[in-house]
């Protein structure tokens, strides 16, 4: 018995729906994962802190990279020289 062509399009327009989400999807993914693989700066070979400061956190920016220490300092360090650029003390609140 032959299927209504109402039902045959009915199922050829939902495969035709499910191929074009799953290759959305694995587009989407592939955008996520190749703006993320290449948006990444080098990390530096060495970071040289100042006596006694042990790091807790890193970050970094395009030109900077900055470590928080175990003293609740933050310590900015310019990408180019590794030269530091500015400290900031972290101060608890009240």
């Amino acid at each position: 018995m032959p299927e209504p062509a109402g039902l045959r399009f009915l199922r050829v327009l939902v495969t035709v729906l499910t191929v074009v989400m799953m290759a959305g999807i694995i587009g989407i993914l592939g955008l996520i994962w190749h703006r993320y693989s290449n948006a990444r700066a080098p990390l530096p070979e060495v970071i040289t802190l100042p006596d006694g400061t042990s790091a807790t956190a890193y970050t970094q920016g395009s030109d900077w990279y900055a470590v928080v220490t175990g003293d609740d300092r933050i310590l900015i360090f310019d990408r180019a020289t590794g030269k530091l650029r500015q400290e900031m003390r972290i101060e608890t609140a009240k």
